[in-house]
């Protein structure tokens, strides 16, 4: 994974991303949005925990969607950090997002700093950083603390680099006292790695055909 790569993407339907290199579409074929305010939002009691100066961060940044999903229901300045292998084209991010109008609605600011080569950006009251690069080795150089993590990379059965004990350890490392997070997959070893880093880890209901997901908190 380098920093000079990017996303190989072919359309389901025309209109649902789908990772060639991990063979997984990038949100629900069923409601992407839907399923982001589900998992990360609601998995991480959001918006009710938010504060001027709360702080997400997100492994796997995508086509931004779990962002902006964040600046709607955002009304205090709020930081936002995703770690990103293979950033996604500016013009396939904006096609994606076209199945998503109240998103879309605000992601003109977005779009505009990707297309210019902006990492850092805001979006209503988010101050967004994607860093670049594989997340085994950026998240380590992190300085930061996250009060709530979205734990989104593509499945752990197509990606296993995403879910490895090492850096559910850094997540652990990089989590303020309190802090959350959540994330669509039950799978065991991704729970018993999250356990690992210190977190008390629930399965609870998924969104749509999922029948569980992951939450835990410090």
């Amino acid at each position: 994974m380098g920093q000079d790569q990017t996303a190989e993407l072919e359309w389901k339907d025309g209109a649902t991303p789908v990772a060639v290199r991990f063979d997984d579409p990038y949100f629900s074929l069923q409601n992407g949005l839907e399923e982001t305010r589900h998992v990360f939002l609601a998995g991480n009691d959001l918006p009710a925990r938010l504060r001027p100066g709360f702080h997400v961060a997100e492994l796997g940044f995508g086509t931004g969607l779990n962002m902006l999903a964040l600046a709607l229901v955002a009304e205090s300045p709020t930081r936002f950090t995703s770690f990103e292998a293979y950033p996604m084209a500016t013009d396939d991010i904006a096609r994606a997002l076209n199945a998503f109008p109240e998103a879309r609605a605000i992601a003109d600011p977005f779009l505009d700093a990707w297309a210019r080569g902006a990492r850092s950006f805001r979006v209503g009251q988010i101050e967004v950083e994607v860093v670049e690069g594989d997340a085994r080795k950026t998240l380590a150089k992190w300085e930061g603390q996250a009060d709530a993590w979205f734990l989104d990379g593509f499945s752990p059965a197509k990606n296993p680099e995403l879910w490895g004990d090492e850096l559910m350890l850094a997540v652990g490392t990089h989590t303020a006292p309190n802090g959350t997070c959540a994330t669509y997959t039950a799978a065991g070893f991704v729970r018993r790695a999250l356990e690992a880093a210190g977190f008390r880890i629930a399965r609870i209901p998924g969104y749509g055909r999922k029948r569980h997901m992951t939450v835990g908190n410090r």
